[in-house]
């Protein structure tokens, strides 16, 4: 019998050429697959909240706002707020009867916002801030905490949450808060739970997951800030944490 002898491999062209375009195919795919895992990042998590059909928050539009949907979040607009200077911020929210008398005082820092049945005169700056005096304030949210030196962009949204509606498991590049209006909404994180009624804000800081839940029996209304990273997009996906159920 002879012994078998393992011989040098010759790869022929064709091979050489095949072998070379799958090289080139696999290059492809790992180049689509990355773009959509990035697209997925930016826009599966644009805010914190239900939109149609239990999406996410969208921006608010003609046709898709919160006169015509019965529940849902709507992002109402995107404030770029520079390098950070200090560790510590405010949201400060004042409310006006009308746009006109809102755009006169609202200033440099000042963003102004139709939702909810209101005028909104929102600003993120340090504690004590108002756009004029005697100003009437609804609230001033904070501190939030921030990274000094790090460049962050304000997205002011309005949530109408049915009771039951949920997010997504997500967490936030910087601090999120909000100020209900009516109804109820209770947050669930690895530390426990937080339910925020009407007339209260809620701070939730930069970092842990989340999953918000309406309670009760009245639709949650909600003003919402998202404060985060410029380099990063407002709201990001997790999978790496299940919720307990405590909000029911």
């Amino acid at each position: 019998m002879r012994p078998s002898i393992m011989r040098p491999s010759i790869m022929r062209p064709s091979m050489r050429r095949c072998s070379s375009r799958c090289r080139t195919l696999l290059a492809i795919v790992a180049l689509i697959l990355g773009s959509c895992q990035q697209a997925l990042a930016q826009d599966v998590m644009k805010g914190s909240g239900p939109g149609r059909r239990g999406g996410n928050c969208r921006p608010v539009g003609d046709r898709d706002n919160e006169h015509n949907q019965d529940a849902g979040c709507w992002i109402m607009a995107r404030v770029p707020q520079g390098e950070m200077s200090q560790g510590t911020v405010f949201w400060h929210v004042y409310r006006y009867p009308s746009r006109p008398e809102a755009e006169a005082v609202k200033g440099r820092r000042g963003t102004v916002i139709e939702g909810l049945g209101g005028t909104w005169l929102f600003a993120i700056g340090e504690a004590g801030w108002q756009p004029s005096p005697g100003a009437v304030r609804v609230a001033e949210i904070g501190p939030l905490h921030v990274k000094p030196g790090e460049t962050y962009t304000a997205q002011y949204m309005v949530a109408v949450f049915s009771p039951g509606m949920t997010t997504p498991v997500h967490r936030h590049p910087g601090p999120e808060a909000w100020y209900t209006l009516s109804g109820e909404v209770c947050l669930e994180t690895p530390n426990g739970k937080l339910v925020g009624r009407a007339g209260e804000s809620t701070i939730v800081p930069a970092g842990p997951p989340m999953k918000l839940t309406a309670t009760g029996t009245e639709k949650r209304r909600s003003l919402v800030l998202i404060l985060h990273e410029t380099s990063q997009p407002s709201g990001i996906p997790v999978s790496d944490w299940t919720p307990k159920g405590l909000c029911k």
